[in-house]
């Protein structure tokens, strides 16, 4: 299968919610990308047709998850995937379960205690509250992206500065929060209604029927 070609946020909005999943970037399954299939994708902080600029009103209009799940890049999963994406990730486990039996890193621990009391955070106020020593700030970058992968935070929005003119500015900054939060009932209550494994099962039939052109492996890497 091989996109069409997307031209507005409603058409990526329109592709998330029909194929479930949608990366940002190329990859390295051909054709399955916005950079792709965007002929305006390369734009500028000022551009009103740059992909960039649409994150925010993508994930708020279309109800999506939006973070750096695939090997650390950004792809957007639909809200109906999004529970067995993060059920296979997390193995079955929720975050306290994960550091009960010693499977958190440490280093991740305070960003995760912080964002589950506070979020919605944006990035530099979630670095400034989690970093407590020069060390801890070069890990936060890769702390997020590894909480991201396992599919306990996901970007819940983009906010902008603005200038003296209340005229928003630049590239759109992060805000973060858990999907637990992000989603509610909706989450929650659907999370580990299924074995991991099953969950994982159910995405890779899903993939392979939308993907002909993927191999298994490259399947079993989007999976992760």
């Amino acid at each position: 299968m091989f996109l069409p070609e997307i031209r507005t946020k409603e058409d990526i909005i329109r592709l998330v919610d029909e194929l479930g999943f949608l990366p940002y970037f190329k990859g390295e399954i051909p054709g399955f990308s916005i950079e792709e299939n965007c002929r305006c994708f390369w734009g500028t902080p000022d551009d009103p047709d740059c992909p960039w600029d649409w994150k925010g009103p993508i994930i708020r209009e279309g109800g999506c998850a939006y973070g750096r799940f695939y090997r650390g890049r950004a792809l957007y999963i639909s809200r109906d995937w999004f529970p067995d994406f993060a059920n296979y990730r997390r193995d079955g486990y929720d975050y306290d379960a994960r550091v009960d039996d010693g499977k958190a890193r440490h280093k991740d621990e305070r960003i995760m205690e912080i964002l589950t009391e506070r979020s919605p955070l944006v990035s530099k106020e979630l670095k400034a509250l989690a970093c407590l020593s020069d060390e801890s700030r070069k890990g936060f970058d890769a702390s997020m992206v590894f909480l991201q992968m396992q599919g306990y935070v996901t970007v819940s929005d983009f906010v902008y500065q603005t200038d003296r003119h209340g005229k928003p500015f630049g590239w759109g900054l992060a805000q973060y929060a858990t999907p637990e939060q992000h989603f509610g009932a909706f989450f929650t209550s659907r999370v580990y209604a299924r074995e991991p494994e099953d969950s994982a099962g159910r995405i890779r039939a899903h993939l392979t029927k939308l993907l002909p052109q993927a191999t298994p492996a490259q399947l079993a890497r989007f999976l992760g």
